[in-house]
């Protein structure tokens, strides 16, 4: 079975623990703290990989977790880091927020990678927190959490060249003799269930030519296959429409030329300005004057490079190759995603300082404190260690929360709630 999409959820790992340990060796009193750091938590990486074809590995397995940063250790030695979950796609991967719908990476050249989700901060020994009032500190840092995400996957395979049009219109009979792919072919109405690829070699000119499971009527409504499909047309530089012009199905070649380009333009506007070659096939089973008349209609409507073909016999197959090779050879790959800018991006996401909010929730009946700031102070909190406790309140000073919670209005007695954590307020 061919798997091109699929929603998952990944996990980073968490940071360990810092350690509270004191140094102790014969002969030496008040050795000091010597807790060391707790390991950082694994990354999630997601890498493109050329040999894979389809997204199978996530056709069963949806959950994706790396593993857990150690806790520190004394004598000041770290805990050991957790391994990064390496996690390998096809080339072509689009990989997006299953919230937001934000592109997160799009994996175009084999080898390429991405972190999706980054692992967690190890927490701090009580080593760092040793000075000249409080020499022996009786706490140490919980590590941080690692960031988690559902997201999709999304194959969109990466071919020069599109074969668009409806089923039995001979797309499959077209790539076989144009390359030396063999798809399944029939002499009866059917379309082919999954994309297939060949590779097209004029002289020194090499391309990918992918032929699209036949379209129908609302495909970009999502009837039939078509999202599932249709996704793979957008990568292509060159589009080949193929027209079954025989009509021995009942069909009309020309409404069936502006139906097919009609569902590209709804499901991408920019499909519709892509490049396209008309192959006019099945002439040998067909009227030269139907094959005539519909030529004239197509050219009325601004189509310039038309070719009657019958891949069954080769006719024509040489002139549409090498019009096919030459446009291939002057256009650039289309861009589809705009990846953000990776250091904007770092700049956007740490401003420390504004990374809470206060307000009243009147259905708790309490003041209540929200944001990546507030999370994390309380994630590195131990409150049953009265050391830790007294941390806690001096850093909501520094981050002036507790000047915010007065100006929101909170009096002696109210409750105030950090994510789970709900405390009374004493001036």
């Amino acid at each position: 079975m061919f798997i091109d999409h699929s929603k998952i959820y990944v996990k980073a790992g968490d940071g360990g623990a810092g350690m509270c340990s004191f140094h102790t060796e014969k002969f030496v009193t008040n050795g000091g703290p010597d807790g060391g750091d707790g390991g950082k938590g694994g990354d999630v990486v997601f890498y493109a990989v050329a040999k894979l074809t389809t997204l199978q590995s996530f056709r069963f397995k949806h959950k994706f977790v790396a593993p857990n940063g150690e806790k520190g250790m004394n004598r000041k030695m770290y805990g050991k880091g957790g391994e990064d979950l390496r996690i390998g796609v096809p080339v072509g991967t689009v990989i997006k927020d299953a919230e937001s719908g934000k592109i997160l990476a799009d994996l175009t050249e084999d080898k390429q990678e991405v972190i999706i989700c980054k692992g967690g901060k190890g927490g701090l020994g009580n080593m760092h927190f040793a000075n000249s009032v409080r020499q022996a500190p009786q706490f140490a840092h919980m590590g941080h959490p690692g960031e988690e995400k559902n997201i999709l996957v999304e194959l969109k395979l990466i071919a020069d060249v599109g074969l668009v049009g409806y089923p039995n219109a001979g797309k499959s009979t077209l790539l076989s003799v144009m390359t030396r792919a063999k798809p399944k072919i029939a002499d009866y109405p059917f379309t082919t269930l999954e994309p297939v690829l060949g590779v097209v070699q004029s002289y020194d000119t090499a391309f990918v030519i992918a032929d699209i499971p036949g379209l129908i009527d609302n495909a970009s409504e999502g009837a039939g296959l078509g999202h599932d499909f249709l996704r793979h047309i957008e990568r292509t530089r060159v589009l080949i429409h193929v027209v079954d012009v025989s009509a021995h199905d009942g069909r009309d070649p020309l409404d069936d030329f502006k139906s097919i380009n009609r569902e590209l333009e709804r499901f991408n506007a920019d499909l519709s300005k892509r490049p396209q070659v008309v192959a006019v096939n099945k002439c040998d089973a067909a009227d030269p004057e139907e094959i005539e008349l519909f030529m004239e209609e197509v050219k009325a409507m601004g189509v310039e490079d038309i070719f009657v073909i019958s891949a069954a016999t080769r006719q024509g197959i040489d002139e549409l190759t090498a019009k096919v090779t030459e446009l291939v050879s002057k256009l650039p790959p289309p861009v589809i995603h705009e990846v953000i800018n990776e250091t904007e991006e770092k700049l956007y996401k740490y401003e420390e300082k504004d990374q809470y909010a206060i307000w009243f929730d009147d259905e708790e009946n309490m003041f209540v404190i929200e944001g990546d700031w507030a999370k994390r102070i309380m994630q590195t909190t131990n409150f049953d260690v009265y050391d830790s406790a007294q941390y806690f309140e001096r850093a909501m000073v520094k981050a002036g929360v507790n000047d915010a919670l007065k100006k929101a209005g909170v009096k002696e007695g109210d409750l105030v709630r950090i994510d789970d954590f709900v405390f009374e307020w004493v001036d």
